[in-house]
């Protein structure tokens, strides 16, 4: 029996089952539907997308997987080589994983270490932001800040290595005037914070956090899983406001197969870096640099790249705006919109009930949480398939 996540599983209603799959469409057996969350934000291309598709079958004939543990292989070679020159600074060291979740333990890891290595062990307390997801591995739930999906970790009490703080500079200055002596890092999901409310906020915050993290010599962290390849309107929010580490997953493999990176710029590789194995990091998922995630994610860069994706984020943004701009109701609390993410929080969560029905009778699947109607839609859709996703968010409303 399968076990589905985030459900109760006496009272869940059954899954839609899918037979098929292209471009933004999803198939069940009598229904053909728009994908408007891109399967948890990581299908950027769509389905069925032929030079991915290629990507796959290419590989596995010559070998799907072997263990970056004494061995290496071309396809995790050339995606370190193209992320190295994809991204800012000096982000440069790629680290992979087989998840985004387990990528954000990878980084915790790293900023712990970091400092144990110097001799600072001392410094074992993370700065996070309130309504924070980072996902749902022991570390990431404790660095998040939802009850609704972490409150399991009730049963240890408080943790005192965890602090978080809103997304307000006066609250980031004084918990860096307090904590900085304790604090190996600042975790953030830069500009929107996903689960935890689609929660908008200025490049401003990120800014000033970068200084303090510089002043007190704190490494800052971006969870970049949900926010990389354009979300927010930019290429990774990391071209804005350079972290020391970077978390990318998601999008990566655009939406084929589990795989993600922890990228390091050189003060954090450096801090490991030398004749002492005791300093180096002893992590090795089994997974990391499997050799199909890897063919596919290079493509799926080389994509986003080639055909100019950041254009076709700046076409939704401004149909999204042009079709959402002034729509309100007096069961709507607010409507946010940033680059691929537009957000309907409404005051009730029971607003929303029925809702994801409602939305596959008129041909779209969504999958609203809480008091959240969103879409994250893929960078292919077409205008009017656009224009049918947020209508058919306005027409619940009607």
């Amino acid at each position: 029996m399968i076990w589905y996540p985030y459900q109760q599983m006496k009272t869940m209603k059954e899954p839609w089952k899918i037979v098929d799959a292209e471009g933004v469409y999803l198939y069940t057996e009598d229904n053909k539907m728009i994908d408007s969350v891109s399967s948890w934000w990581s299908v950027i291309h769509g389905y069925k997308h032929p030079v991915l598709n290629e990507a796959i079958k290419s590989q596995v004939d010559r070998f799907s997987h072997v263990m970056l543990g004494g061995l290496t292989h071309e396809p995790v070679q050339l995606l370190s080589d193209k992320l190295q020159q994809y991204l800012p600074g000096d982000l440069d060291y790629c680290f992979f994983s087989d998840s985004g979740s387990v990528a954000v333990e990878v980084a915790l890891k790293m900023a712990l270490q970091y400092y144990m290595n110097r001799g600072e062990k001392h410094r074992t307390k993370v700065l996070s932001l309130t309504n924070a997801y980072h996902g749902d591995t022991f570390k990431t739930m404790e660095v998040g800040d939802d009850e609704d999906y972490h409150f399991v970790l009730e049963a240890f009490g408080p943790n005192k290595n965890v602090i978080h703080i809103p997304t307000e500079v006066p609250a980031l200055e004084e918990a860096f005037e307090t904590y900085h002596e304790e604090l190996n890092c600042f975790i953030v999901e830069p500009l929107l914070q996903g689960a935890g409310g689609m929660r908008m906020y200025d490049v401003s915050f990120l800014q000033r956090a970068r200084q303090l993290c510089d002043q007190y010599g704190v490494l800052l962290i971006f969870d970049e899983v949900a926010t990389g390849f354009g979300r927010t309107g930019n290429r990774f929010v990391a071209d804005l406001v350079l972290p020391d580490i970077l978390v990318l997953g998601k999008a990566l493999t655009g939406g084929y197969i589990g795989h993600a990176a922890t990228v390091a710029n050189k003060k954090v590789y450096d801090g490991f870096y030398g004749d002492d194995p005791n300093k180096a990091l002893m992590h090795g998922p089994t997974f990391m640099g499997n050799a199909l995630a890897c063919s596919v994610a290079l493509k799926s860069v080389e994509l986003f790249e080639q055909q100019n994706y950041m254009s076709k984020i700046r076409k939704i943004e401004e149909i999204t705006k042009r079709e959402m701009d002034g729509f309100a109701d007096e069961r709507i609390k607010e409507v946010r919109m940033m680059g691929g993410c537009v957000c309907v929080e409404v005051y009730d969560s029971e607003t929303l009930q029925g809702y994801q029905q409602f939305a596959y009778e008129h041909g779209v699947f969504s999958r609203p949480f809480l008091n959240y109607m969103y879409a994250m839609v893929p960078y292919v859709i077409k205008e009017e398939e656009l224009v049918q996703v947020l209508d058919t968010m306005k027409a619940w409303f009607r």
